[in-house]
């Protein structure tokens, strides 16, 4: 059985391109809007790996990764940011956080499924 990643994204194109590029690699892809819809998906939900923005409205990335890490069944869930933020304070708050890795907009889909197989391994 493939993997199921969790996409949050308040860009519908970005959430297209991500699903686009991991369904096509094989992966199946549940979408959320923000970080209260990423949340309520991530718990309602059984998830390999978490991909999200950070800057969204009603909760932002940063926030959502601390309510998941906080929960025990999210603690070993692998998350990757995938945003246009490239600071570096930024990045060590999100590692804080319990943020796997960090791709920066815009990105290489290719890139995506790279990093997507390396974190699962597979």
């Amino acid at each position: 059985m493939s993997a199921h990643i969790l996409t949050v994204d308040d860009s519908a194109s970005i959430r297209m391109t991500t699903r686009i590029a991991l369904t096509g690699a094989g992966y199946q892809v549940t979408e959320a809007v923000d970080g209260v819809d990423g949340l309520a998906k991530a718990k309602g939900g059984r998830f390999d790996m978490i991909v999200t923005d950070l800057n969204m409205p009603n909760m932002n990335g940063l926030a959502m990764i601390q309510a998941l890490r906080a929960s025990p069944a999210h603690t070993g869930i692998p998350i990757i940011f995938l945003t246009t933020e490239s600071d570096a304070e930024m990045k060590a708050q999100a590692k804080a956080a319990g943020a796997t890795g960090w791709i920066t907009k815009p990105f290489d889909p290719e890139q995506l499924v790279k990093i997507t197989r390396k974190v699962l391994g597979k």
